[in-house]
């Protein structure tokens, strides 16, 4: 029997797609990636992921494993290679566990930031989830397993999982830190178990299929402030990340601080003006700096969130006023109270500059408010949207989907040292590189721990153009080199970058090879993600 046939006698017709419609989907991504699968299948259920693992490893077939398939500007639904067959988890939705005790939820990888915010809020639950800007249609899961993080002290999302369970390439199933022992009471607030801590084998990698993950809440606060400081000098934001490491390393800014330039904030509230531009990229400076004027957007942005009871708040803003003096620099506080008193007054002031300016500011502060309580926002997924020559799809943010959408978006993810001089030495690689090719430079970076940016910078692009599209990867390429180059290597990389990570090159990757050898000897599971060793390959398409 078949391949196909044996999949679709564990999981149905309807869960076994290979209609050209869903292979065209599927092969398609923001970052005009193709690798069209032979096949897509929907498991509902872990004893679905075993049975379709032992089919593949039986047939020797390539499986790639993804959350809900919205990866977007690092390779989207893709696989790293044509001909494999995709595993869409997004049926396997369960919050299977909420302890409204110790504060933790056990989650499928289908389990989407809105899905487990509105749980949270019906079961009434005292705790907030930390979620991303990716909104609310996103999986947790798939973005713990690429170390993606968020806004709030939980932000730096994968030290907040506490046992996973995982499939192997021959069927088994492993339970990290104390999750194998039925027995064990501590199994999702200990995460460390007994042996190997082995949970961050199974992130970034190709050893197995997480099927579920323990992922801790943030117990909510009694008081919450949100604050904001524009820098009005593009040269002076290194010297805002030296003043704010001191607090970032003793505490008093708990969650994930983001410095944020003026495209990147601008982008957030519209599309590219083709017609005021005639479509010239990069956006002409004289335009940029109007539409900065006309919604006051400074150079840079820096935002984040303080949490505690009100005297560690009110103690936080006074820590805050105090480190940004000697730059003249004066955060703005906004509370609920503040942002209800904006709302009010921009409808009053009604469709004048001042209004729009002030509703802007308004909605800004409410999107990032909810965010900061767990409560995913769409809106911040505008800036893919930035070249698209439709602008925004109706509706939007409601069910937005880059891909779908057709939009072109690269993402490039350095990591550096929380220092004025690393900042500012990254901008200088990439301010040329994205001028050189016409681009747009969105840049934010993000106190991920108390001594470490993580740069986002992104490149957003018509897709439907063939020349602008070439340009956008040739920037791409380019940089990506030339921080490599540097010392700033990514925290994560898209697709196109896995072949840029040579398993030969040092005892690291020759570690990975045989790990991947011992728990892979086929080579069946995301064959190509993050380097994978050489050996056995996958059979190809014709194969099923």
């Amino acid at each position: 029997m078949s391949a196909l046939a044996q999949w679709r006698s564990v999981l149905g017709d309807e869960h076994v797609r290979t209609d050209a419609a869903a292979l065209d989907a599927y092969a398609s991504s923001t970052a005009s990636w193709v690798a069209r699968p032979a096949a897509i299948l929907f498991p509902g259920s872990r004893g679905d992921v075993v049975e379709l693992v032992r089919i593949a490893a039986a047939h020797r077939i390539g499986l790639y494993p993804i959350s809900t398939g919205r990866n977007w500007g690092y390779g989207d639904a893709c696989a790293v290679r044509p001909g494999q067959v995709i595993v869409d988890l997004s049926r396997m939705r369960r919050i299977v566990e909420a302890n409204a005790e110790l504060g933790y939820v056990v989650i499928e990888p289908g389990v989407t930031q809105g899905q487990l915010s509105r749980y949270l809020a019906e079961q009434r639950l005292p705790f907030w989830m930390d979620c991303t800007g990716a909104g609310p249609d996103t999986s947790l899961v798939g973005n713990v397993l690429e170390r993606g993080f968020g806004h709030s002290p939980y932000g730096n999302r994968v030290l907040h999982v506490c046992g996973m369970e995982v499939v192997l390439a021959d069927g088994d199933v492993v339970g990290t830190g104390y999750t194998h022992y039925p027995q064990a009471r501590a199994a999702r607030v200990f995460p460390y178990g007994l042996g190997p801590w082995i949970d961050g084998l199974f992130t970034q990698s190709a050893f197995g299929i997480v099927t579920s993950l323990g992922l801790w809440l943030m117990p909510q606060s009694p008081a919450l402030g949100h604050f904001l400081c524009g820098v009005p000098r593009h040269g002076g934001v290194g010297a805002v990340a030296d003043a704010l490491r001191p607090l970032r390393m003793d505490g008093t800014l708990r969650s994930v601080i983001h410095i944020g330039n003026d495209l990147r904030i601008l982008s957030g509230g519209m599309t590219y003006p083709h017609g005021a531009t005639g479509g010239t990229r990069p956006l002409p400076r004289a335009v940029r700096d109007a539409l900065c004027r006309e919604r006051g957007i400074s150079p840079w942005t820096v935002s984040g969130a303080l949490y505690g009871d009100r005297q560690q708040v009110a103690a936080a803003r006074r820590a805050l006023r105090k480190a940004l003096a000697p730059l003249r620099l004066a955060p703005r506080f906004i509370d609920d109270r503040k942002l209800a008193l904006g709302s009010r007054v921009a409808r009053l002031l009604g469709d004048t500059a001042i209004g729009r300016k002030l509703a802007a500011r308004v909605a800004l502060g409410q999107s990032l408010f909810r965010m900061n309580r767990g409560m995913p926002d769409g809106r911040f997924l505008a800036g893919a949207y930035w070249r698209r020559q439709g602008g925004l799809p109706p509706g939007f943010p409601i069910g937005a989907d880059p891909a779908r959408d057709g939009c072109g978006l690269l993402w490039l993810s350095p990591v550096l040292p929380m220092r004025g001089a690393d900042l500012q030495a990254v901008m200088d690689l990439a301010e040329p590189c994205f001028e050189r090719y016409g681009f747009d430079l969105f840049a934010t970076f993000s106190m991920i721990t108390e001594r470490a940016l993580g740069g986002v910078l992104t490149i957003a692009y018509d897709k439907d153009d063939a020349a602008e599209s070439a340009d956008a990867h040739a920037c791409y390429d380019g940089l990506f080199n030339a921080l490599m180059a540097a010392g700033y290597l990514p925290y994560r990389v898209g697709l196109q970058s896995m072949a840029a990570l040579d398993p030969a090159a040092d005892g690291f990757w020759r570690t990975v090879s045989r790990i991947k050898a011992a728990l892979d000897p086929l080579n069946i599971i995301a064959p190509g993600r993050y380097q994978p060793p050489p050996g056995p390959q996958p059979g190809p398409a014709t194969r099923l």
